[in-house]
């Protein structure tokens, strides 16, 4: 079952806030709104990421936002906007030292909805299972990328080596104890 709309979800090792404000999975996009507090994402995964088959949007609402596009920062004041296309790889961090609020928005929305409610939403009612910079166990993180293939892989390594990687880690996570918080949503069959 998926949350009511503006539902918070918040990561206290990154303090980074997930604003469930569109909870529509009918949509063409699907976006929230990303909460960051002073310093938050400063202890991310460090690395850039992409989304193969979505374009992701930055819009900023309040404070500042910096935002690695293909290794070149680039910082964002209110009301400014960076759109970021499929397969660029990306990361962000707050831009200053005081709170930020943005909207991300991916288009197509896929099953971003659910991807990000299994990723904050474990490590909200499981912080034990992330170490004290939280940062999740591969197995862990293997599972939900595993789960929702295509929807983010890291840069600098083969995508081919990394879905090889998440699917034979995912036996060894739901091994150990592992498992999404929302699962993946079913497509129904035409009958």
């Amino acid at each position: 079952m998926l949350p009511a709309a503006h539902r918070s979800v918040r990561n206290a090792f990154t303090g980074e806030t997930f604003i469930f404000t569109h909870v529509d999975e009918s949509a063409d996009d699907f976006q929230c709104d990303i909460f960051l507090e002073r310093g938050g994402m400063l202890i991310g995964t460090g690395r850039q990421h992409l989304h193969p088959d979505a374009d992701e949007n930055f819009t900023i609402k309040y404070g500042k936002l910096r935002v690695m596009v293909d290794s070149v920062w680039h910082t964002l004041d209110p009301g400014e906007s960076l759109l970021v296309p499929r397969g660029v790889p990306h990361l962000y961090r707050n831009g200053h030292d005081d709170e930020t609020l943005f909207t991300a928005r991916f288009s197509p929305a896929r099953q971003f909805l659910r991807f990000f409610l299994n990723m904050s939403l474990t490590t909200a009612n499981h912080p034990e299972w992330y170490d004290e910079k939280g940062a999740p166990p591969l197995a862990l993180r293997s599972l939900a990328l595993h789960a929702y293939a295509g929807h983010g892989y890291g840069h600098g390594i083969p995508v081919w080596v990394q879905k090889t990687l998440f699917a034979v880690l995912t036996p060894v996570a739901l091994l150990s104890g592992y498992k999404l918080v929302v699962p993946l949503r079913r497509r129904r069959r035409n009958t």
